[in-house]
């Protein structure tokens, strides 16, 4: 809760990084229920990396039910209750700063489903309206190396480019050796990308953990990496035809 007081203190001091509306309809399920199902939903940006949704406090349904948890001035933090389900990762704003005024944010984890328009909402925030994903096969010859041995050489890949981000390079994964990976149980989830799977590397008695992974079911707009291995560019060493990119 600690951490909810501290972003409430935030906003009703300095206000958010950004706001703005969105025509797209967003709808929360909690405990089997919707408890809100509006088109007056705000991007919120709290810092300048991506956006959360805020709904409006009219917008909930008579299912979702509010209760104080702890009250500041110009907020309070919230136990939000639908159906035989309850969460307190709630924070509703009365501050006039910044056009904050009676709009609710959910933790995205804490609903059953989010749906943006009839898309189920995957990750811990929204799509930036901001931001893009571009996938653009490359016959560009990928190799990658840990502590010196070679683990993957590709000439048929797709470079994925996500605005802000560096470009991840996803290998045909006939070009892997796949006597180093191991299975690890990390399951996690992007808005843009869907959810993804990884692998281990082990290497001279040595192990990177969740230095592979791979989507088996992308979203539409990542499509073409379904199935290839993108390698964490961070934790191997990445040469694009020959040249040593930079960590």
């Amino acid at each position: 809760m600690s951490d909810l007081i501290a972003l409430g203190e935030k906003l009703t001091s300095e206000g958010p990084h950004k706001i703005e509306g969105t025509p797209r309809r967003v709808r929360g399920l909690l405990g089997g229920k919707y408890i809100f199902d509006t088109l007056e939903a705000q991007y919120v940006w709290e810092h300048p990396y991506y956006p959360y949704f805020y709904i409006p406090l009219d917008a909930f349904t008579k299912e979702a039910k509010f209760e104080k948890v702890a009250s500041k001035e110009d907020f309070y933090i919230a136990r939000l209750s639908a159906g035989a389900k309850s969460t307190e990762r709630v924070l509703i704003l009365l501050t006039l700063k910044g056009g904050l005024q009676n709009l609710v944010r959910i933790e995205v984890s804490a609903l059953d489903a989010w749906f943006v328009e009839d898309e189920k909402l995957l990750g811990s925030h929204p799509k930036d309206p901001y931001k893009r994903i571009e996938t653009i096969p490359s016959s560009r010859e990928i190799r990658i190396e840990v502590n010196g041995t070679t683990v993957a050489k590709s000439t048929q890949n797709v470079f994925l480019f996500e605005t802000m981000l560096r470009t991840r390079f996803y290998l045909d994964p006939t070009a892997v050796e796949w006597g180093v990976l191991r299975e690890s149980e990390t399951v996690s989830f992007c808005p843009y990308k869907g959810m993804a799977n990884y692998y281990h590397v082990d290497v001279g008695g040595k192990t990177i953990e969740d230095a592979v992974w791979y989507y088996k079911y992308p979203t539409a707009e990542s499509a073409l990496v379904a199935g290839r291995l993108c390698f964490y560019n961070e934790k191997v060493d990445v040469f694009i035809d020959g040249v040593k990119e930079k960590k």
